[in-house]
């Protein structure tokens, strides 16, 4: 691949808007197609980001034969349909997280990506953080001795009435994958994918997760207390304790600006972002500087890993009840 990726946009909204800003600045990056359902929503999008062509379908731009790349920002239900059409064609894929409804998915998704040999990969900004990287480090580097307990919640105020998509289940409403992946994804980074798992929720009239408890166990002695809600604005915040020390992670824990390492017998060690937290850049230059190595998946965010969480996510909805439509079996 020559230093210039091309990148086609699959969807328009808010997601999609912030990774295109973010990825305009990145050298080398080019966003040469866009499509959405619409024709209307697909030029909008065209015309504010000078991307030269839109389609008001899907096929339009897994067709086009300039695109090295697909982001799909599609929701959660049709993120198996749209990454898998784009493979399909031939075309390299980053898709947002999480990264389908359920495991199946997931796994019909990786099997596919690695029969082609095409590149795969979950948009799980928050691993492509250079703090989130940092504390990785901190961590299996042995900083706080042997880990065990990780703490994390992501809550958003709310309420959100009954049209809003995050409460409808046909798109994979809910507070847990838009939001628990998030502390859930944080405690798989550090200890892997856990031997128990246990949980607790608040479901909504339509049937999807409104506020979500969770506790999962390693068989190393490790637990996880981890927490997602639509219905209230929890502290966003994350913690890591071993049995040399702990790290503290304050609000924004998956987008940090800084974090603070705590070791007995030691002054506090605080760790600061060089650049914008917020950015979409790290995980978009991850998927280019893959490309151009020729790799099929990215280490900082590897396709077992993100099967490991779909799993996790899995058993948390089947502990708590909740089922999307496409996965019930008609009578």
């Amino acid at each position: 691949m020559s230093d210039k990726v091309r990148w086609g946009i699959l969807a328009t909204g808010g997601i999609a808007q912030r990774f295109t800003t973010d990825l305009l600045t990145l050298d080398g990056a080019e966003v040469v197609a866009v499509a959405s359902r619409t024709e209307a929503s697909a030029s909008a999008f065209a015309d504010r980001f000078g991307i030269p062509r839109a389609y008001g379908e899907w096929a339009g731009l897994f067709a086009d034969e300039d695109v090295d790349v697909v982001y799909v920002a599609t929701p959660h239900h049709a993120h198996r349909a749209a990454a898998g059409l784009a493979l399909e064609a031939g075309k390299a894929v980053l898709c947002e997280k999480a990264l389908t409804l359920n495991a199946r998915e997931a796994e019909e998704l990786v099997a596919l990506a690695r029969d082609r040999g095409l590149f795969l990969m979950e948009a799980m900004w928050m691993y492509c953080h250079p703090l989130i990287r940092r504390i990785a480090e901190l961590v299996r580097d042995g900083a706080i001795g042997e880990v065990r307990t990780v703490q994390a919640d992501f809550g958003l105020q709310g309420p959100f009435d009954a049209g809003h998509r995050l409460r409808d289940p046909a798109v994979g409403g809910g507070a847990l994958l838009d939001l628990g992946v998030y502390p859930v994804s944080f405690a798989h980074l550090l200890l892997g994918e856990p031997s128990s798992v246990h949980a607790h929720a608040l479901l909504s009239p339509e049937g999807v997760d409104l506020n979500t408890g969770m506790l999962l166990g390693w068989d190393s002695g490790a637990s996880a207390l981890l927490s997602c809600s639509l219905d209230g604005d929890t502290p966003l915040t994350a913690s890591v304790t071993g049995s040399l020390g702990r790290i503290d992670v304050p609000r924004g824990f998956f987008f940090p600006e800084r974090f603070t390492l705590r070791r007995h017998g030691h002054e506090p060690e605080e760790y600061v972002s060089t650049d914008d937290p917020l950015s979409f850049r790290h995980e978009a230059a991850e998927v280019m500087r893959a490309l151009r190595a020729g790799e099929t998946e990215s280490p900082l965010v590897p396709l077992d890993g993100s099967l490991a969480v779909m799993r996790t996510l899995d058993a948390v909805r089947d502990r708590v009840g909740v089922r999307y439509p496409q996965e019930v079996t008609p009578a």
